[in-house]
């Protein structure tokens, strides 16, 4: 087809997180559209936060004040102010819940339509390089880390905070010498926790890699299923699969033991910080120092004291998870398209259909020259046929009419100018193209072929399927027009879904139309059918076709013959086969004259 395309997917080193603080500050600014949302649930936080540190106050004053006195009256009448105070604090921590996690929801559907946005401005020389599993995972899979961690997350790290700062205060006002006993641990929680963070980031970051990996060799194992079939390679598939899945396996393994560990340590040092608490507090009670009440107060706080910091090394392990998604989220919608309209471009309404191609040389990404020194003129209504060996450089002339790709030199003109003065979305829109590799989307018959001409009606919409001779075979399906059709058409045979694609361009009624191949699987009878259809489509428009059965572009006005990138003849059908040059070695070999 003449496409040179690139590697697919990724490999190489694993790297850390380039900017964290540059990536939460990016987060940040989509969550503060909701920013009276985050103002209500950090007043919910701070509600809840404040009964929180009441209830401990109350079970010293209940210790203290009336079960050692034996007042039964007051003990039952604190304790139903104690389960008063809990419940509140049960529907505010569901409330701040529930805001934070229609924040969270709705900052990741504007995320990921901005990243959906920037897929459709992305050129074909991005998504060469890229597998489309990839690119999937970062839809999906990263951003949906960054959505747990954004509505599981944001509000606790919030709240934990608080709730350190605020027990501190409470327990340094009962008694400052526990208070210190229990700020003893907290030097080593922090060391401990920062070493295990620092140590856990990269392979965080692999296992988001690696599973971006293994999407996309699912990706292309499941849509080439019948390939793999074919040359029985089910076996080789399976083994791959199961080297890149152990791969994944092994950064998972290695991201989640290393975390892991910091909950169990963490839930060590807290035992040995209240065991210190209680041991003093014994002491101290023992010497008149202090109360059981406020013995058991403290026991309350210190595990209220603890519980948030053990949160938050647990949060700081879904962040790095989170950031290391959304740095491959932000990685994609920082990419910067290498086509892009010029400033004023000019928007077209109709083409008259002069092409003009000047000294045009192009590569793609490894700097081989595809097309070297293309030049040829066509006049408005003329057909121009293409041929050449596979790889000679026939569709990537007609993708870079298109404008998929930019050409390294040279220049291409349509109606006198260059294409790159042209409004990118009206240029293609003038262009009707039907290629080699049709695809179809999930839907009707009808809304396939409309794709073309979405204010089309059903009576245009037949008539195009008419004209493309598919209206023989659909009137028989049992659902004839509104007949439904899985994604890329599967359900039907190759040779009906180009039927279908023929149509769609008919609806489309171009000013310049581009046949890539368009009738490579339909059977030479049907073929003949659809012959005088596309003829009566090309009359009067300019038309580029490309084909490997040379008995279809006898009647082209020109023929170009491709060959390495460039063109070696030139000339009408009779012209080129007097020349007796590639052009008829190439008719001969088909039907030998």
């Amino acid at each position: 087809m003449g496409r040179a395309r690139g590697p697919r997917g990724f490999s190489g080193p694993v790297v850390k997180a380039k900017d964290k603080k540059g990536t939460v500050k990016r987060i940040w600014r989509y969550m503060k559209i909701r920013k009276m949302a985050l103002i209500t649930a950090i007043i919910f936080v701070i509600f809840s936060t404040l009964l929180g540190l009441l209830g401990p106050y109350l079970i010293g004053v209940i210790i203290d004040d009336y079960i050692i006195p034996k007042d039964i009256g007051g003990t039952l009448r604190l304790l139903v102010l104690l389960a008063s105070v809990y419940t509140a604090i049960s529907i505010f921590t569901w409330l701040q819940t529930f805001l934070m996690v229609r924040v969270s929801l709705q900052t990741i559907r504007i995320l990921r339509q901005d990243l959906f946005d920037k897929f459709q401005i992305l050129s074909l020389r991005f998504f060469d390089k890229r597998t489309h599993g990839d690119l999937m995972s970062r839809v999906t899979n990263d951003i949906e880390s960054l959505n747990n961690a954004l509505s599981q997350s944001v509000i606790q790290i919030f709240s934990s905070i608080l709730m350190v700062s605020g027990v501190t205060i409470a327990m340094f006002s009962l008694n400052w010498v526990l208070a210190i006993v229990t700020l003893l641990i907290i030097p080593v929680m922090i060391f401990t926790t920062k070493k295990i963070i620092t140590y856990s980031s990269s392979n965080f970051i692999k296992r988001q890699r690696d599973l971006g990996e293994l999407n996309g060799f699912i990706e292309e194992s499941i849509s080439g299923n019948e390939v793999i079939t074919l040359f029985g390679k089910e076996e080789k598939t399976i083994a791959k699969f199961s080297v890149v899945n152990e791969r994944l396996r092994h950064s998972a393994m290695a991201a989640d033991t290393v975390s892991g560990f910091l909950g169990p340590i963490n839930n060590f040092i807290n035992n040995v910080g209240l065991g210190l608490v209680i041991g003093f507090g014994a002491i101290m009670t023992v010497q008149g120092m202090t109360s059981v009440g406020i013995i058991a107060a403290f026991v309350t706080y210190s595990r209220q004291f603890f519980r948030p910091i053990n949160q938050l090394s647990s949060l700081l392990n879904t962040f790095q998870s989170a950031i290391a998604g959304a740095e491959r989220v932000f990685e994609i919608m920082d990419e910067t398209p290498d086509l892009k309209d010029k400033e004023n471009p000019i928007a077209i309404d109709s083409f008259h259909g002069d092409v003009e191609f000047s000294n045009v040389h192009f590569c793609y990404e490894d700097e081989k020259p595809i097309l070297k020194n293309i030049n040829f003129k066509v006049r408005a209504g003329e057909k121009i046929a293409l041929v050449g060996p596979t790889g000679s450089g026939k569709t990537t002339i007609i993708n870079l009419l298109m404008r998929f790709y930019d050409i390294n030199s040279g220049e291409i003109k349509i109606d006198g100018q260059d294409i790159r003065d042209y409004k990118i979305s009206k240029l293609r829109k003038k262009i009707g193209i039907v290629l080699q590799d049709t695809f179809l989307f999930s839907g009707t018959i009808m809304e396939n072929i409309r794709y073309g001409r979405l204010e089309a009606t059903d009576d245009e919409v037949i008539a195009a399927a008419k004209m493309a001779s598919a209206h023989g075979y659909i009137k028989h399906l049992p659902g004839k027009y509104q007949t439904s059709i899985t994604s890329g058409g599967s359900n039907i045979s190759q040779g009906q879904r180009q039927l279908l694609a023929i149509a769609r361009a008919i609806l489309a009624d171009s000013d310049i139309l581009i046949l890539d191949e368009a009738t490579s699987s339909i059977d030479t009878r049907t073929e003949i059918e659809i012959q005088e259809g596309l003829n009566r489509l090309t009359e009067g428009r300019t038309s580029f076709v490309i084909a490997h059965r040379l008995k279809t572009i006898e009647n082209a006005d020109r023929i170009l013959v491709i060959h390495h990138g460039e063109i070696i003849e030139l000339g009408t059908h009779q012209e080129l086969l007097q020349k007796k040059g590639f052009y008829f070695d190439m008719y001969d070999s088909q039907f030998n004259i």
